[in-house]
């Protein structure tokens, strides 16, 4: 059960990543010694720390674990998404995101000896060579509403509790299992928030054919902070993120995981 047991460190560094990057956002919102960042800013914050080289190489095994059950969940299905269009939509969005965190992972590595990866906003560039394809603004503006899309499809599994069904709160008893609930259902929420603010940007990108328009999770968080009451915003939601990382943690305990897709 080895992979099973690398799957639940991976949500649980996961959510380690997340309430960082909350709790960072909070202290930026309220005192002068928080900053607002993003997935990698919270490696070079992990770097900074005492035993921050055994911090990182720990993350990163963490991520790769998560990395390797995602892939599972996309090519095994032991969640038993199925193999109609809605099934491979949702098996495919586990092998992006296997991408995405399997990319940290290495960062993370790379930061733990000592290399601080490359520079420069790699969202922006890449923004930039897609717009200056053919139809390279249509492409952009696509996985803008692609990524909308998800955003409000979070909020609807947090409003339906559709993340209940894979958690076993059995040794909780009512009160627990409902205070429990209430914390995902707002840090799921909080994501899917994100990710529509993200896609909004990618579709501001493709209309006036500007790259410096796409912003990240750090870039997001600063807009936030700018807006009327921006205070309190970035509060709510840097609380909302740190809610999110609680989520990951509570899957890394509570998860079902079918030992025969993992054993």
């Amino acid at each position: 059960m080895w992979l099973q047991r690398l799957a639940r460190f991976g949500y649980g560094t996961k959510g380690a990543v997340y309430i960082l990057i909350g709790v960072l956002a909070i202290l930026a919102a309220f005192t002068a010694k928080g900053k607002t960042t993003d997935t990698k800013g919270a490696l070079h914050t992990i770097a900074a720390q005492p035993f921050g080289q055994l911090l990182l190489i720990l993350v990163a095994v963490g991520l790769i674990g998560y990395t390797i059950w995602r892939f599972v969940q996309a090519i095994a299905d032991p969640d038993r998404k199925g193999n109609d269009a809605k099934g491979i939509v949702t098996r495919i969005g586990y092998a992006i995101s296997g991408l995405i965190y399997g990319a940290l992972a290495f960062n993370a590595a790379l930061l733990a000896f000592g290399n601080s990866g490359g520079g420069g906003n790699s969202k922006v560039t890449w923004t930039a060579r897609i717009l200056a394809q053919p139809f390279g603004r249509w492409l952009i503006g696509a996985i803008g509403i692609v990524i909308i899309g998800v955003g409000l499809y979070r909020i609807y599994k947090a409003y339906r509790i559709k993340f209940r069904k894979r958690l076993n709160l059995r040794e909780l008893d009512a009160d627990q299992q409902s205070q429990v609930v209430n914390v995902c259902r707002f840090g799921i929420s909080a994501r899917g928030f994100v990710f529509i603010m993200l896609g909004i940007f990618l579709l501001q990108a493709a209309y006036q054919s500007d790259a410096s328009k796409v912003e990240g999770l750090d870039g997001l968080l600063n807009s936030i902070a700018r807006q009327t009451y921006g205070q309190f915003l970035l509060a709510l939601v840097a609380a909302g993120l740190v809610a999110y990382g609680i989520y990951m943690w509570v899957q890394a305990r509570y998860r079902l995981i079918r030992a025969a897709a993992v054993s």
